[in-house]
């Protein structure tokens, strides 16, 4: 499939040779932009007639505790990764509004809200789970890799109704020095309480994608967005 790039002060957009029928909305991890998975598009090598426009916003700069303070993209700032550890709820609510935002100007542009799939990597995996669970109207999915589920302790008081089926997907590298695959596990198992049903998938790498981990998101995302 060949796309249509575009870039401005909000992110990336890649729009397809025909008239969008799905969009993917993908959020980049902490200190990278909305370019860092533009790359994996054509590797996902799905099928012409999806005609999926993808949105890479990029978060705004910020100072982040975890780096000492220093300013980067970032969808909110990290305190700690202990499960325990403080949160920034507010960055963390302010973002999810950001992409409540996306979600909205896609259903304005023609795109049915159950063609619109919500990713992302790390910190953006994090906020793709906060909004897409929360999101008022059904989504086709939520994909988060190397990531965890934000504020777990609010979300059973909530989630929306629309989206208490959608299909979930997360991927997590095994040798993860990041964001340790336990956190990953303790996550799904959190939505499984909750009465969530997602998948799980890892691989023998550390904090990055792999071409076995884009081969299984693809094969999971057409049959949502088609």
């Amino acid at each position: 499939m060949s796309y249509h790039r575009s870039e401005n002060e909000q992110g990336v957009t890649l729009e397809p040779a025909s008239p969008a029928r799905a969009t993917v909305i993908w959020l980049h991890g902490l200190g990278a932009d909305g370019n860092d998975f533009v790359p994996i598009v054509p590797e996902l090598k799905l099928p012409d007639e999806l005609a999926v426009r993808f949105v890479f916003p990029h978060a705004e700069v910020r100072p982040v505790t975890l780096n000492g303070g220093m300013a980067m993209r970032a969808w909110y700032d990290i305190i700690s990764l202990d499960r325990n550890g403080p949160q920034d709820e507010k960055g963390i609510r302010a973002s999810a509004a950001r992409i409540d935002s996306l979600i909205a100007e896609q259903v304005e542009a023609g795109i049915a809200s159950d063609k619109i799939l919500v990713a992302g990597f790390s910190q953006g995996g994090a906020i793709a789970l906060h909004a897409g669970l929360r999101h008022a109207q059904r989504l086709a999915g939520v994909l988060g890799l190397s990531t965890y589920l934000p504020l777990e302790q609010h979300l059973a008081e909530e989630a929306s109704a629309a989206n208490r089926e959608v299909p979930i997907l997360l991927c997590h590298g095994s040798q993860d020095p990041m964001v340790p695959i336990q956190l990953g596990q303790h996550s799904c198992e959190a939505l499984r309480q909750q009465g969530y049903a997602p998948q799980w998938q890892d691989y023998p790498m550390q904090h990055q994608v792999c071409l076995e981990e884009i081969q299984d998101i693809s094969a999971w995302m057409q049959p949502l967005l088609g």
